[in-house]
């Protein structure tokens, strides 16, 4: 991804002891890389990606908080948002949001607190589809979502919006908004 973005590595220090500790789980040691390299923001000026930015919306801790207490609360009944699937609660097994499109594509880890260290990609498209299977690395997905015309229905190659990144709105390393 660095290559392909021709981005120059951030080296963002993270407490991933903390953040795992909330979730329950480990998180995929890929998406580490990838968020220590990149932090949050877009890629190719459409495709979102979350990191660990505290206060902004690039934030997945913060969105998945959010996720999980609305797929919890009781008066909203017991249908969830991730149907069939529910947002990932410590200790069981859901779905954690890191990425989406501005066409409302959305892309998520299968976590299962019992299988930690497998972590398939769940993605569906802005129809409200089918959701979709991807046994394959958080990095392997967004780099063919970036430049496989084939990875349909979630590759973007075919708009020919380049491969560039950007920070994410008050990202402490960019200084503007986006």
């Amino acid at each position: 991804m660095i290559e392909l973005t021709e981005w120059e590595p951030l080296g963002i220090s993270v407490d991933w002891a903390a953040i795992e500790g909330e979730l329950g789980v480990p998180l995929p040691a890929d998406y580490k890389e990838l968020y220590e390299a990149f932090g949050g923001g877009v890629f190719s000026d459409s495709v979102y990606f979350l990191g660990r930015d505290e206060g902004v919306s690039f934030d997945f801790l913060t969105q998945w908080r959010v996720s999980l207490s609305v797929d919890q609360d009781s008066k909203l009944g017991s249908v969830s948002a991730a149907g069939p699937y529910a947002i990932y609660a410590p200790g069981g097994k859901g779905l954690v949001e890191w990425g989406s499109t501005e066409w409302a594509d959305e892309y998520f880890w299968l976590i299962d607190a019992e299988q930690p260290g497998d972590y398939p990609v769940l993605a569906r498209s802005n129809d409200g589809g089918p959701w979709h299977r991807y046994d394959m690395s958080t990095s392997e997905f967004l780099y063919r979502v970036l430049v496989d015309v084939d990875f349909q229905p979630f590759g973007i190659s075919q708009y020919d919006l380049g491969t560039m990144f950007k920070p994410g709105s008050g990202h402490p390393f960019d200084g503007q908004s986006l």
